[in-house]
């Protein structure tokens, strides 16, 4: 699962909240209350992913931050699949057009598979793993 340290800093004055996270080096959003920041922060790590799977970069190793308040903030399970499909892609040295000849499909196809904003079913992300000799798993846990 993917999940980063994002810092949460709180404005005082406004109330308000502002969020980054370190280990990309760039972007910052920010929240009204908590629950609004916390939101900001799910949507601006999927924004920050998806600009290292167009720029074919990798994802950062997730660090830690000392002496701020920090939270995790992990990708929803579905966005979760499709970041690990891109490091399973890239582990194995496969690119979409090779992915969509495996799969039988149009490149196109791979780019709606591994685009955050698409929606995708279940179904065609175990197909395209089970192509890279990989099996993809969902577990369900107690909530913290």
């Amino acid at each position: 699962m993917f999940q980063y340290p994002a810092i949460f800093e709180r404005d005082p004055k406004a109330g308000s909240y502002t969020v980054n996270f370190p280990d990309f080096g760039y972007g910052v959003t920010q929240g009204a209350t908590l629950a609004d920041a916390e939101e900001m922060a799910a949507d601006l790590l999927a924004s920050l992913m998806m600009d290292c799977m167009e720029t074919r970069a990798d994802f950062p190793k997730a660090g830690k931050s000392r002496g701020k308040v920090i939270r995790q903030v992990a990708l929803p399970v579905l966005l979760d699949a499709k970041a690990n499909l891109y490091v399973a892609m890239r582990a194995a040295g496969v690119r979409k057009a090779e992915l969509a000849r495996r799969l039988g499909c149009q490149k196109s196809q791979i780019d709606r598979l591994l685009d955050f904003k698409n929606s995708t079913r279940m179904e065609q992300m175990e197909a395209a793993f089970r192509v890279l000799e990989k099996k993809l798993v969902i577990e369900v846990q107690n909530a913290a």
